[in-house]
């Protein structure tokens, strides 16, 4: 078998020096041969060797100049973004230990870009580069002479300061940036909203960090601006560490829970607002940890979610429930999913194969999914809803009334159901706008041909105020708490004996 040769690696000042030696090696082998050849028939050579000597000179003074041009122009592209040709990483390491030597501050703002996923997505790379210039340009003018601009690469870019209040200059800088980013930026026509998150750390004579070490504070608490919304700034926080760090445990602890089988189902019944009846059944998802201190789905589906662990963890859910669920008879089952379930491409054929295996009827499986699964990146969740719709599976969306959906993304998404938020049916009661926000919500609702139900029903008097608003099915402690499969069992065992038994008492007085 024959291997091909490695290419011949250079560096910048080999490239340079490589052709004066060959110059310089030709120019002595012909003064050589001048002076010891016998053949050569020359009255003067003197003449002749100056000439070669002057000529050898002047091309190593060209080729001295050119390849110091080249070490040059190599040395730049090194340091250079060559996209937005401002600074990259490197050389923003660099200007970090620099000014890191004197007494001043130094701060730092990571930027990033939100939603550009999806306009690289929706758009191609082309328009995305061209985005990424723009933003550029913004970051540019916003920044002025006052803090220095880099591209880390990717959507991600950083801006530098030193001086007494570097921070504080620094962070208002951002919050500037976030207000010209939240306006449109016009793209051959398109207007595209991208936003961005940001993280700041600081380096003080009295604190110095290394400039690696600066970098992921500064990462760290843009990840948190993110996590806490997006659009914002956020400075870093010791006790982000500490979360990091617990966020991790929790994650080998969910890995090894899954192993364990320490997950468990619990199901809260949904009842008819006319009949009272159980007419469906919602899967929550509760963690048995032993001795260890509980943790609520609020705390490790978020962590779940962030670690990947949601894909099996949420497989497991949604086969446990269809198999329970398929002995309640005409019982609709409702199961919860993520947003990274959503963006995931396996999701619906995982669906699709629970759904062979188990025989479950899939025009009784519902999946429930909040605003925020859709909004992150709306494009692939319509793709995958509307794979999942072609199985017959119905889709609800869940906590209405907490985010700002409008009714072009109602309709786009067509929704089955709508389930209105326990915040909203609790202030009904209370607050006009909110009754009138409820109202308003079932008559939307009913208009695009959508199923409402009302969660964290608690009184009676908010189960009436839902039931006269028009919401078809309720849902809270009113009616039942999250029960065992087995409770679940006996409930609707008991339901149908109670009509069984009256409906065999109405034959008999008929009779």
């Amino acid at each position: 078998m024959i291997t091909a040769k490695p290419p011949l690696a250079l560096s910048a000042w080999g490239l340079m020096f490589l052709p004066m030696a060959g110059a310089s090696l030709l120019t002595g082998l012909f003064v050589l041969g001048v002076s010891f050849s016998n053949h050569l028939a020359i009255l003067s050579p003197a003449p002749l060797l100056i000439a070669a000597l002057l000529t050898y000179a002047a091309l190593l003074f060209l080729l001295g100049r050119s390849g110091l041009a080249n070490i040059r122009a190599l040395e730049v592209r090194a340091v250079t973004d060559p996209l937005t040709l401002m600074p990259n990483r490197h050389a923003l390491h660099a200007q970090i230990a620099q000014l890191s030597r004197g007494d001043a501050e130094v701060a730092l703002a990571v930027i990033d870009l939100d939603s550009f996923k999806q306009v690289n997505d929706h758009y191609g790379h082309a328009v995305g580069d061209v985005l990424i210039a723009r933003c550029a340009e913004v970051i540019r003018e916003v920044c002025g002479k006052e803090a220095r601009c880099y591209r880390l690469g990717g959507d991600e870019f950083a801006a530098l300061m030193s001086g007494k209040v570097a921070g504080t200059i620094l962070e208002g800088l951002c919050r500037t940036l976030l207000d010209r980013l939240s306006s449109p930026i016009e793209l051959d026509g398109r207007h595209i909203v991208v936003g961005a998150s940001i993280g700041l750390a600081r380096s003080t004579a009295t604190a110095r960090v290394p400039s690696s070490e600066m970098l992921r504070r500064a990462d760290v608490a843009m990840t948190m601006s993110k996590r806490g919304g997006r659009m914002r700034c956020t400075w870093f926080n010791e006790s982000f560490d500490r979360r990091r760090e617990r966020m991790r445990e929790i994650a080998e602890e969910i890995r090894a829970g899954i192993a364990a089988g320490e997950f468990r189902l619990a199901y809260q019944p949904l009842v008819s607002a006319e009949s009272g009846r159980i007419v469906a059944v919602e899967a929550l998802l509760r963690w048995d940890r032993g001795a260890r201190a509980p943790l609520g789905p609020n705390i490790f589906i978020p962590v779940a979610e962030d670690s990947g662990l949601i894909n099996p963890l949420g497989a497991w859910v949604l086969r446990q429930a269809v198999c329970d669920a398929r002995r309640w008879e005409g019982i609709t089952l409702a199961v919860n999913i993520s947003a990274a379930q959503l963006r995931n491409a396996e999701f619906p054929i995982k669906l699709g194969e629970v759904l062979e295996e188990t025989g479950f009827p899939p025009h009784r499986l519902e999946l429930e999914v909040t605003e925020t699964c859709l909004v992150l990146d709306p494009e692939v969740a319509e793709r995958t809803l509307d794979v999942i719709r072609s199985f017959g599976v119905r889709i609800a969306l869940d906590d209405f009334g907490t985010g700002y959906a409008s009714i072009g993304f109602l309709r786009r998404f067509r929704f089955e159901k709508l389930k209105l938020d326990r915040s909203l049916v609790e202030l009904a009661g209370v607050d006009e706008a909110s009754r009138a926000m409820m109202l308003s919500s079932v008559a939307l609702a009913r208009a695009l041909d959508m199923g409402v139900t009302a969660e964290g029903v608690e009184t009676k008097d908010q189960a009436e105020l839902a039931r006269l608003a028009g919401c078809d099915q309720l849902q809270g402690w009113l009616y039942h708490r999250a029960l065992s499969a087995a409770e679940i069992d006996r409930l609707i065992e008991a339901q149908e004996n109670a009509a069984t038994g009256s409906g065999e008492a109405g034959g008999t007085a008929s009779a």
